[in-house]
């Protein structure tokens, strides 16, 4: 049996010396604790083998301790992004998009099949409890096989063809997954912006867990905080995602020390966080992160005023110009990075909505080969963009791997007189006295398509659309709401379309997940009930109906078991293939550039990248841990612990 040993750590890692020999830098914010005895010394925080920052890639530079970075959010749910950000994972990319290890000190990986995790000695929890073996067996036999806390089974990254891994702890520093046939999502999951759930804090959870607690206390725990049963209570305490329980220990970058509600969050150093510079310092750089809540609207304005150090979120490239203006009024500067999406707009034609006469128009590919011509990406890019996006469909960028032209070109050219020989084939040829084409039942085209109401670049580009559909007979309305009603609409078979954005990974290589091109997924929006019927096991949504969606799923599956590069690549052109010639969603424009707003003392963040959600975690592929401001930090630590 051939034994593949993944490269899991930068080579300074692997041979690293223990932390002893290096002469760890206390950071100064932390030492007056050390003194009083509160904490213990950094050498004794640290693992014996902590993970080494490495400084060699160009603009990288080792840095110094202190200060406070200020953001802006949206709302407090938004708090979990510094969970993105943070991105201390079991297994990271790193810039190139190769894995490495991180958490883990080293990691093996034998057929793609066997996953064998060594963790770090001495590597502790934000409490100071000890990270072991027992977070991961907690996690997996007491979490994600309780029928009571997951009722639908593990998380379906654990599963091949429905089948759950066999779990071992080998050591107290070891434990190890084994399937009978390759789960090739399972790395990718660990390391992505919201990181599978493959360990959790046992010694702070036990006693909200009914296999451990006394049922005394833990009944007069639901009481006390109103809830209606012990799962309830044990899920609230323990979603270390969502980052709104300071009490929860972690193992991020900085930890969340306010409590929710409030508008104003802070976040301070991890005294026992894992990784160190070339120098012995003891990461993050920085003290802490402080979090302002703000209107989504006035965020611009607000980072505009200077009132941030570090942002993208909320930020559009529509606000570009008035930003730049604003550089010669405040300390910051702002970069365009690039966008890895397959499209930064795509309408998706929900192939599950309720409305029979909807659902049969949307499944019909002629139909949406003809919303595709029929829309004029050359002026939506001229007008909102400046020329500067990318027009075509949603499919992968030029920097990947399986990108041909056309594919992107694919049913995107701008041709009204095809798009109408399209519509009169399907026999959508009676009209009303506005000129609107009736459906086969009689009613008119009003389509809407509906928006989360969070972008104007998607509702300024259906205006667009609007004038250029009503040449082929089809009156278009944008209809915006919240973000949370418009999924559950669209999931719940509700919405006829929606606009969002496209794959949210145009760089994809053989061994990048095809998930996003399957019905295999609830939160793709062109087929929710069918990604539904697959995520629970066929307890809810709708059994995929469709040959092509079918050929998608039976592909994807297929590239799950593939070992051979070769296989993966075949299935990946094939599933692109299928996607060009079906217009499953319709793709405007890639290529956004992103801005991004950087105080002009805040050091180790890159002039240009690529904002990616998965991979990349946005700011989280380029550790922000290693942020820091070059000079007399603008502003000290605003809340020091005592």
């Amino acid at each position: 049996m051939m034994l593949l040993r993944i490269a899991c750590a930068a080579i300074a890692v692997l041979l690293a010396l223990p932390v002893q020999a290096l002469e760890p830098i206390e950071p100064p914010v932390l030492a007056a604790q050390v003194a009083a005895g509160k904490l213990p010394p950094v050498v004794d925080r640290l693992p014996k083998v902590p993970a080494i920052a490495q400084t060699d890639e160009p603009g990288l530079s080792t840095g110094q301790h202190g200060g406070t970075m200020r953001m802006l959010f949206s709302a407090p749910r938004e708090l979990r992004m510094l969970v993105v950000y943070g991105y201390a994972r079991l297994v990271g990319h790193t810039v190139g998009f190769e894995l490495k290890a991180d958490i883990l000190e080293r990691f093996e990986v034998e057929d793609g099949r066997i996953f064998t995790f060594h963790l770090r000695l001495g590597h502790r929890w934000s409490d100071g409890a000890p990270f072991t073996a027992e977070d991961f067996r907690f996690a997996w036999e007491d979490i994600q096989l309780n029928k009571d806390l997951s009722p639908t089974g593990p998380s379906i990254e654990f599963l091949v063809e429905g089948e759950p891994p066999k779990f071992e702890v080998l050591s107290p520093t070891a434990v190890r997954y084994t399937w009978p046939k390759p789960n090739p999502n399972f790395l990718a999951a660990i390391a992505g912006p919201r990181p599978l759930d493959t360990f959790k804090p046992a010694h702070f959870l036990k006693p909200y867990h009914k296999k451990y607690a006394e049922a005394a206390d833990l009944d007069r725990r639901v009481r006390e905080v109103r809830l209606r049963n012990w799962t309830a209570l044990f899920t609230r305490v323990s979603n270390t995602y969502n980052n709104d329980n300071p009490a929860l220990p972690t193992l991020q970058p900085w930890m969340l020390i306010t409590k929710p509600p409030s508008e104003r969050f802070v976040s301070q150093r991890n005294p026992y966080f894992h990784r160190i510079d070339v120098q012995g310092r003891q990461l993050p750089y920085l003290d802490e992160v402080v979090v302002q809540i703000a209107d989504s609207k006035l965020i611009p304005a607000k980072v505009g005023g200077g009132e941030s150090d570090l942002q993208a979120r909320n930020l559009r490239f529509d606000n570009y110009t008035f930003l730049k203006s604003a550089e010669k009024r405040n300390e910051f500067a702002v970069r365009l990075w690039r966008t890895a999406r397959g499209a930064d707009l795509a309408i998706y034609p929900n192939l599950n909505a309720n409305d029979a006469g909807w659902r049969q128009l949307n499944r019909d590919v002629r139909w949406r080969r003809a919303l595709s011509l029929g829309v004029n990406r050359r002026e939506i890019n001229q007008v909102n963009f400046y020329g500067l996006a990318r027009e075509g469909a949603n499919t992968v960028l030029p920097d990947s791997e399986f990108y041909e032209r056309r594919l992107q070109t694919a049913w995107a050219s701008f041709d009204l007189k095809q798009a109408n020989a399209l519509l009169d084939e399907i026999g959508l040829v009676k009209r009303d006295p506005r000129g609107i084409r009736l459906m086969p039942n009689g009613r008119p085209l009003d389509l809407i398509i509906e928006t989360a109401g969070e972008s104007t670049e998607q509702v300024d580009a259906l205006q667009l659309v609007h004038d250029s559909w009503l040449k082929l007979g089809i009156k278009l309305f944008i209809k915006p709401s919240q973000r949370e009603v418009f999924r559950n609409r669209i999931f719940a078979g509700d919405t006829v379309m929606s606009i969002w954005f496209g794959m949210e990974n145009g760089l994809v290589n053989p061994d990048s997940s095809p998930h996003e091109l399957a019905p295999v997924d609830q939160q793709l929006l062109h087929w929710p009930k069918w990604g539904q019927h697959v995520e629970t096991k066929g307890k809810s949504g709708e059994p995929v109906d469709m040959a092509e969606a079918k050929e998608l799923m039976e592909l994807y599956y297929a590239w799950r078991q593939a070992i051979q590069r070769a296989d993966r690549q075949r299935i990946w052109k094939r599933m692109l293939e299928i996607h060009a010639d079906n217009v499953f969603t319709i793709g405007i424009v890639s290529g956004v550039p992103q801005p991004i707003v950087v105080h002009k003392r805040l050091k180790n963040v890159p002039a240009e990248a690529i904002y990616s959600w998965d991979p990349g975690a946005h700011f989280g592929l380029y550790r922000p841990d290693q942020f820091y401001f070059d000079g007399p930090p603008p502003r000290q630590t605003a809340q020091q612990t005592q």
